[in-house]
């Protein structure tokens, strides 16, 4: 489709989590190209966006952020401070559906997390914020750092920690993504935890490659056939 068109083929060829990798240049370009995509497929206004920005991996010691940090030689133009990177999340935000960013500073950048969260009117999500504990997210509560929590369960690693993090979160108003890791099992247990949880969403990848598929599967078999009176009851108590 698209990006085989402007890519060439081998730009179809996909990253550990399904996704496919252009080569794009910078990152509104990947942001163009997405909804470029949605509207091609007719979804307009249905397909929101959802980033995963990870930057704790461009964070500098004298607290800025690099965006062209896999670059050399690197003249140092795409370094941020934390106040106009937010500004350049707020500018994304109004011209693009995007309508939940992960990791979008440092996971020490308290501060920063703050800020962009009294600023624009989405889903922040803290994945290396909050490492799934408890402890963590009553921080963030308090500075009122985020309102999303990626749960993933390996992270804290009891599911009874699981649950407790995600029953914080949702007590705080927060939304909760249960989350895969990148290196995946055809194990489909987080779709099942997923749905237990009522979290309303789950981050499992690209719909592509059987360690993917088998999350969406199985929560799609879970709509299907499991919806019993005893489970509703179940979901009803937990949440």
């Amino acid at each position: 489709g698209i990006i085989k068109a402007k890519y060439g083929q081998d730009a179809c060829n996909v990253g550990d989590e399904g996704g496919f990798a252009p080569n794009v240049q910078d990152n509104r370009e990947g942001l163009v190209l997405l909804t470029d995509a949605i509207e091609k497929a007719g979804y307009t206004g249905k397909i929101k966006i959802g980033m995963d920005v990870a930057a704790s991996e461009f964070y500098t010691k004298d607290r800025k952020y690099d965006l062209n940090f896999k670059k050399q030689p690197n003249d140092g133009t795409h370094v941020h401070s934390p106040e106009s990177l937010g500004q350049l999340y707020q500018d994304f935000v109004k011209e693009f559906p995007i309508v939940s960013i992960e990791d979008p500073f440092d996971q020490d950048d308290w501060s920063s997390w703050s800020s962009l969260q009294s600023s624009v009117d989405i889903q922040l999500v803290g994945d290396d914020l909050l490492v799934t504990n408890p402890t963590r997210i009553a921080e963030a509560i308090q500075k009122k750092a985020c309102n999303g929590l990626l749960l993933k369960v390996n992270q804290i690693g009891t599911v009874t920690e699981s649950i407790q993090a995600a029953l914080d979160s949702k007590a705080a108003g927060w939304g909760v993504m249960v989350s895969h890791r990148s290196g995946e099992t055809e194990d489909n247990f987080i779709a099942d935890l997923s749905v237990g949880l009522a979290s309303g969403q789950i981050k499992t990848g690209a719909p592509c490659r059987s360690e993917r598929l088998a999350k969406y599967n199985q929560v799609t078999g879970i709509v299907f056939n499991t919806f019993t009176p005893q489970f509703k009851t179940l979901v009803q108590h937990i949440t």
